[in-house]
């Protein structure tokens, strides 16, 4: 099945700016589904082919996890020295799943209760180097402090430097990641196998 894949995509925006702040990190999670039919594996896995989130121009995605992360970013300011006094990230993640319609047998419905078990875990694997990455960049902008920058341009700009390459580490994790998980006999491979026998 060369178009079913597992898939995370992010959308990342960095708000920095002079604004009261809370708690570091603060997430919150959702979940969509999209509706499949079928009365074999093969036609599910087909389904899912034809109708799952898109992962890049010409693909589907069996599920997909999405995230985005917003910052507010508290300044404070003495003599010439720009400070971070406190920064709330907002990561929000979206996991979307299939979701199957209609009467299945009981050899497929237990054969879809495993494959879906195998995807949640999958996914939500995504979810938590998503987590990981926002408080790597958390711990990386706390207390940051530039000197010579009385309009804290400078420190804005290294801070969002910072966070960006935190960002770039945390996806190469999830393309290796997937790349492990999608090869032959890895577990998306195996999930596909099992459920289109």
């Amino acid at each position: 099945m060369r178009y079913l894949v597992l898939a995370a995509a992010a959308v990342f925006s960095a708000l920095i700016a002079s604004s009261p702040a809370g708690a570091a990190v603060k997430t919150s999670v959702k979940t969509k589904h999209y509706s499949i039919s079928g009365k074999d594996g093969a036609a599910l896995l087909a389904q899912m082919d034809r109708r799952g989130p898109k992962h890049g121009f010409l693909t589907r995605a069996i599920a997909q996890t999405s995230y985005t992360v917003n910052w507010e970013i508290d300044w404070t300011r003495k003599s010439d020295v720009c400070r971070v006094k406190n920064a709330v990230a907002r990561l929000s993640i979206t996991y979307t799943y299939p979701e199957a319609t209609g009467a299945l047998s009981p050899q497929l419905k237990q054969r879809w209760a495993r494959f879906m078990k195998g995807v949640r875990k999958h996914e939500e694997m995504h979810g938590t180097l998503a987590a990981h990455m926002v408080k790597a960049a958390d711990k990386a902008i706390t207390g940051f402090a530039m000197k010579n920058d009385p309009g804290c341009r400078k420190a804005q700009n290294a801070v969002k430097r910072r966070v960006d390459e935190i960002y770039a580490l945390y996806e190469a994790k999830q393309h290796r990641f997937d790349a492990v998980e999608h090869q032959p006999g890895g577990a998306v491979d195996s999930l596909v196998r099992a459920l289109g026998r």
